[in-house]
């Protein structure tokens, strides 16, 4: 009655009424919102997985004048373009992962049923993470980067080569790359990148930043402390990469090898 007969009260009635609806329907909006942020994550990680392979299709093309090429796709009458690499990825949950040991390994939540194959490279949405080594239908293992048994073929911004590696007790902010090259020019804040000469990870994958740069004066070699990429402590989500040419790589480059070794003797 009083909302009827009195206009200013009727207005100070509604805007109260309004204000208190207002407020219940962004509670919920904040519930809805907070159960569907799973759903969320899964829609932008197959996102992510689809963009990353559309980029692999594209950086790992050449374009060639030789119509002798088999595998190719004509572009025009003189053009073929071929791609040397095909990766597909594929996205995981990780469910554990150890940061502390001298072999570290990462545990993800997808298994030989998911498509998932030993010697598959790990990736994280900012930078490299591991190499899949065990798998069972639906979980597999991986050696992380920050392990003594494995180390990375790493390149420099100009294109200058070396291993980066990972040694205990050194936390998971710190791995080292050393640079016998005196005259190379090296500054705090370098990107480190993953090279072609890999098997396993796409190249000019990031890898880590120069954080620190100490000279051997034996040598005059220099030691790169450099800050992983991937935050080791937060991972939550990684893409297993696959190489489909990866087998017919090696079984070249063994055999080509164990000729090496038989000319020798």
């Amino acid at each position: 009655m009083i909302s009827k007969t009195n206009t200013l009260q009727g207005n100070e009635i509604m805007n109260s009424a309004n204000l208190g609806v207002a407020f219940w329907y962004k509670k919920q909006s904040g519930v809805t919102n907070y159960f569907g942020l799973r759903q969320m994550n899964d829609s932008l990680l197959n996102e992510n997985m689809r963009l990353r392979q559309q980029i692999a299709r594209f950086s790992e093309t050449d374009t060639l004048k030789d119509s002798s090429v088999v595998r190719g796709v004509i572009l025009s009458d003189s053009v073929l373009s071929i791609q040397y690499a095909h990766y597909t990825y594929k996205e995981a949950r990780v469910v554990n992962n150890s940061i502390n040991a001298a072999s570290n390994f990462i545990t993800i939540n997808r298994g030989s049923k998911d498509g998932i194959e030993p010697n598959m490279a790990l990736i994280s949405s900012t930078g490299v993470v591991g190499r899949v080594t065990n798998v069972s239908a639906h979980f597999a293992t991986a050696l992380s980067i920050l392990n003594t048994k494995q180390r990375l073929s790493a390149k420099l911004k100009d294109g200058t080569t070396s291993f980066v590696y990972w040694e205990q007790p050194s936390g998971p902010e710190e791995m080292l790359m050393k640079i016998t090259q005196a005259e190379i020019k090296i500054k705090r804040g370098d990107s480190i990148l993953t090279t072609s000469y890999s098997t396993l990870f796409p190249a000019d994958m990031l890898i880590g930043t120069v954080q620190q740069v100490y000279i051997t004066k034996k040598d005059n070699s220099r030691v790169l402390h450099i800050k992983p990429a991937t935050n080791f402590r937060n991972l939550q989500f990684v893409y297993a990469i696959k190489n489909r040419y990866i087998e017919e790589r090696k079984r070249l480059e063994d055999t080509t090898q164990k000729q090496q070794a038989q000319k020798k003797k």
